[in-house]
């Protein structure tokens, strides 16, 4: 089982629906998936996320539907069912270097676009692992969307 810590996890709030840490990040499981402007299927579609694997964070929780953010701001409502506790970050910065190890002066090993979705691994204090295909490597964690500065996961 990995060990987590978040800011979010330092935070007293916590979801009402899953005791779970708010904010919180997740990810899209399906590859659409509709933000309600209200916690049912009666509310409006405000939009529509079209990335699976898109990291999300979950801002407040009401029965089965979570309200969510992207990294620009926008989202909604969600149904609880199109989402995954699977951890995915997006790349910020552009031909960002994957090193061998969490060291400046390690071998780059990749390069990822910027809005490439990877799936997050461990992450130190300035540094996270993440993975796209075949690729694997250490990048700052300050290039990254979808995790927190002060989070650490092994």
């Amino acid at each position: 089982m990995a060990a987590l810590a978040t800011g979010a996890a330092l935070a007293t709030e916590r979801g009402p629906v899953t005791n779970l840490p708010l904010p919180r990040y997740v990810s899209l499981k399906a590859s659409e998936g509709n933000a309600r402007r209200g916690p049912s299927l009666t509310h409006r579609i405000d939009w529509v996320y079209t990335r699976r694997n898109m990291p999300l964070q979950v801002v407040a929780e009401f029965g089965h539907w979570r309200r969510v953010r992207d990294r620009d701001g926008a989202g909604g409502w969600v149904h609880y069912s199109l989402l995954s506790g699977v951890r995915t970050v997006i790349v910020e910065t552009d031909l960002t270097a994957l090193m061998m190890k969490p060291d400046p002066a390690a071998p780059v090993v990749a390069r990822a676009e910027a809005g490439v979705i990877a799936r997050l691994g461990d992450c130190a204090v300035e540094w996270c692992e993440i993975s796209s295909g075949r690729q694997r490597g250490w990048v700052p964690k300050a290039a990254l969307w979808g995790v927190d500065p002060e989070e650490t996961r092994d």
